[in-house]
């Protein structure tokens, strides 16, 4: 620091100063705007991008809250779909199942109707069987017993008497 003071000169100092004034003159004069327009200029930009992203932020919120209502929504639209699938079916195998209990009634009918009228018929059939049979015996007794008419007449009659009219 000696030293400094030991070699100063006036005519220096004043000259530094004047050129360093002139500077700061010149700097001031058509540079210190630009400069401070530029920082201000990038101060107003960062701002937009901080209020840009934080209306990013909030709309990507907004989103996030409309998908989750939506999928809220896609959910228990699907629950109710299958429940109404599950009833759908439920109807639909109930409905199966009485239509088969109605066939199936109406198949047992027609199997005891057709069972009837088969029994019918061969009790008919053994009826007419058993009158040929009968008559056949009958032809064959009453030739061996009907040599006498009074034996002849006499089988007439009881036969009469034993026919049961139906």
């Amino acid at each position: 620091m000696e030293k400094l003071l030991e070699e100063f000169s006036l005519g220096l100092f004043f000259w530094q100063t004047l050129l360093f004034g002139l500077l700061l003159f010149l700097l001031w004069k058509f540079a210190w705007k630009p400069i401070l327009k530029a920082v201000n200029d990038r101060e107003d930009g960062i701002k937009d991008a901080l209020a840009a992203a934080e209306d990013a932020k909030k709309e990507m919120q907004n989103v996030t809250a409309d998908s989750e209502k939506l999928l809220k929504e896609a959910r228990a639209e699907r629950e109710a779909m299958l429940k109404e699938a599950r009833e759908i079916k439920d109807k639909i195998v109930s409905d199966a199942k009485e239509q088969a209990q109605v066939e199936g009634n109406k198949l047992v009918k027609q199997a005891q109707a057709t069972i009837e009228s088969e029994k019918k018929a061969a009790i008919a059939d053994i009826k007419a069987q058993v009158a040929d049979l009968s008559i056949e015996i009958a032809e064959k007794v009453i030739k061996e017993e009907l040599s006498d008419n009074k034996k002849h007449q006499k089988l007439v009659d009881e036969m009469l008497d034993d026919i049961k009219l139906n």
